[in-house]
């Protein structure tokens, strides 16, 4: 079954699949979303999500589809609310315009146009080319741009309108993605492989001639519909928008509670240097008293010392008058020992002298 040959939406339906159709059975069953393949084309493990086959076309079980959906989008809010990306990749004629459009409105990244080999396995060179356009609109920006000649402006121009081309979806990406939704695995087989061999989850639009298995997060539907696409990806930027809500209401109470965290810090803090504050004054105050009273202390002591040194001279004489009293007496009786030996000796040369005569 072609894309043509699925039914038109009317202009009512139109205003409101503008606003997000809900996500139920007649809304899928309405923008075509359970036309498969021709049966000739079919993948065997798609039978679990075949309803059945009509006009030599299977019918794709939107129940499935409804339930594989819900699920997809609560993986992919959960990421996001976790501070993680989803990359939207659809790069056939009929996703493009659709994933542009729905990941301008959310601020998501995407690629429409083509898949670039390497763009994830080798994530450092395409950074290095994302860099190089973000310069080169820089310096348009600001008219710095340094040209020799109009041709080598023109060069430039035009590099960056193709680096624009394959990386204007993905110029502020600055890490891998940490989930990845496809429209057409068949087509996308090269950004499938390179999530598969970095282990990033794979969330995808698989059509009957597609493989469930090669995705984590299967969801049933027409991938050839520019109407089964777009309602497709609105509800997964919708699980985008609200994920990244959540995250940003997240990091706002986590930025409240820190910011509570450091008041309560300073309001210690200040407590703290409060009471240092008066401990310090009440030293102070004690310094002062233990000086005042210092001056009393030295007055005592000083009216006391003069006592003292009075009771010491007092005595200090007597202590003299002790030791030089028995030095006189010693002195009369050696002088009296040598006078009466004297004595002696005259008396006994005057009685030699009497013999003599």
């Amino acid at each position: 079954m072609t894309t043509a040959e699925t039914p038109q939406i009317t202009p009512e339906n139109t205003g409101e699949d503008e606003t997000l159709a809900p996500l139920d059975l007649r809304s899928l069953f309405v923008a075509g979303v359970h036309f498969g393949h021709p049966s000739k084309r079919w993948n065997p493990k798609m039978s679990e999500y075949i309803f059945g086959k009509r006009s030599r076309a299977h019918i794709i079980d939107l129940s499935k589809t409804l339930t594989s959906l819900n699920t997809a989008k609560e993986f992919i809010e959960t990421i996001v609310g976790k501070g993680g990306e989803c990359l939207l990749v659809g790069t056939k004629a009929q996703a493009q315009g659709a994933i542009k459009e729905q990941a301008d409105k959310v601020g998501a990244m995407y690629i429409n146009q083509r898949w670039l080999g390497g763009m994830m396995t080798n994530f450092q060179t395409i950074q290095a080319r994302i860099e190089r356009l973000v310069y080169l609109e820089d310096a348009f920006a600001k008219d710095t741009v340094v040209a020799q000649t109009k041709r080598e402006s023109l060069m430039l121009a035009a590099e960056v309108e193709r680096l624009n081309k394959f990386f204007g979806g993905i110029k502020e990406m600055e890490k891998l993605p940490q989930v990845l939704f496809i429209v057409d695995i068949e087509k996308e087989q090269i950004a499938v492989a390179e999530a598969k061999k970095l282990g990033i989850p794979i969330v995808a639009i698989v059509d009957t001639n597609c493989d469930p298995t090669e995705v984590d997060y299967p969801i049933p539907g027409n991938d050839d519909s520019v109407r089964s696409i777009t309602l497709i990806t609105r509800h997964i930027t919708e699980a985008i928008a609200s994920g990244k809500a959540a995250a940003k209401l997240a990091r706002e109470e986590r930025m409240a509670a820190e910011a509570e965290l450091e008041a309560q810090e300073a309001a210690a803090r200040a407590t703290a240097q409060a009471a240092a504050a008066e401990r310090a004054a009440k030293e102070a105050a004690d310094a002062k008293k233990a000086k005042a009273k210092a001056p009393k202390a030295e007055s005592k002591s000083e009216a006391k010392a003069p006592k003292a040194e009075s009771k010491s001279e007092v005595k200090a004489p007597k202590a003299e008058a002790k030791g030089k009293a028995p030095k006189p007496k010693g002195k009369t009786k050696t002088t009296a020992k040598k006078t009466a030996t004297k004595k002696t000796t005259t008396s006994k040369t005057e009685a030699k002298a009497d013999d003599s005569k």
